[in-house]
This record gives C-alpha cells, structure tokens and sequence, in this order.
C-alpha cells in the first residue's frame, strides 16, 4: 500500500526553475500509474542559516504516492541529489544546485541515525510552511496537535516574506 509523502524542493544555484521542475519529474516516476500527486506553488526565500551572500531560493513542496520504506526514499532523493552534482561530502545549508527533503511519511515516525521524519525543521522554516499549507492546510503531523495552517499562522521565525514565482509550474 501506498504512503502519502511531503517533499521539500528547494534551490538556489543555476536554472532554479528548471531544476524544481526536473527533481519532481524525477519524483513523480516512483508514483504508481493511479496515484493522486500534488504540488504547491514555487515560492523565492532568503537564505536560512546559509553562508554570507548566498543566492535566494526557491522552495516548493510536492505530495507523492510512495510504495517502499522511508529509508529506501531517502536513497532516492540522496540519488537525486547525486545527479545534480552534490558531492558525498558536502557543506551543510550550502548553496545547492537541488535539495530534496522528506517531510512526512503517511502516518509514520522515523527517529536517528540519518533519517528523522517528521523533519525536526517543518514546522520552523516559512519556505517549508507557506507551500505546505497551500496543499495540506488541515494537515497533522504525526506526534503534533496543531495544523500545518496553525503552525503558519504562529511563524515567528524572523525569516522575511516570501516572493510567490509561480502558481502552476
């Protein structure tokens, strides 16, 4: 059976568009042939916890049909990451070509090691909320009480608004 699965897209290096665009193509092939898919607009941040004068962002989430375990996923999106030329040793929050990150697995919890779902900055990051709640708005995540909406709409982050891109991509 099917897991419905939150993914963050994000980038910052290059054709920011074109690379959002090629990842989800790349998503979407684990998808079965019936599969609901979503996808939220494509917003521009500023960079969070970056180095100095690193390029804005662009950040979308899209929602997937997943048959397979959650560790078995990240190795997908490591993979996807590989294409796009991330190195195995690579500078956390760097400037990157792709960044690809679990959100949420179904109902499911994953903690240590390498892998930690719901993903510890979900509810933290305005690049992460704002598109989030344009898809799944009444959305809770497992161990939480309040909605995605809700987590939004008590954002003190400090991050500067977001520059919606693009509705339809």
């Amino acid at each position: 059976m099917a897991n419905r699965v939150g993914l963050a897209l994000g980038s910052n290096l290059g054709n920011r568009l074109a690379h959002i665009k090629e990842a989800r193509d790349m998503l979407r092939k684990l998808m079965p042939d019936d599969a609901a898919y979503h996808q939220a607009p494509i917003y521009q941040s500023e960079p969070v916890d970056c180095p100095p004068n690193s390029p804005d962002f662009f950040n979308t989430v899209v929602e997937i049909d997943y048959i397979g375990t959650p560790h078995e996923l990240l190795e997908y999106t490591q993979g996807i990451e590989f294409h796009f030329g991330r190195g195995v040793v690579y500078q956390t929050n760097a400037p990157r070509i792709i960044d690809v990150d679990i959100l949420y697995f179904g109902n499911e919890s994953v903690d240590g090691g390498i892998l930690t779902i719901p993903h510890p900055q979900l509810t933290h990051r305005r690049f992460v909320l704002q598109p989030l709640a344009d898809i799944r708005p009444d959305m809770v995540l497992p161990g939480d009480t309040a909605t995605i909406a809700t987590h939004l709409h008590h954002l003190d982050s400090g991050e500067p608004p977001l520059t919606l891109v693009q509705t339809h991509w």
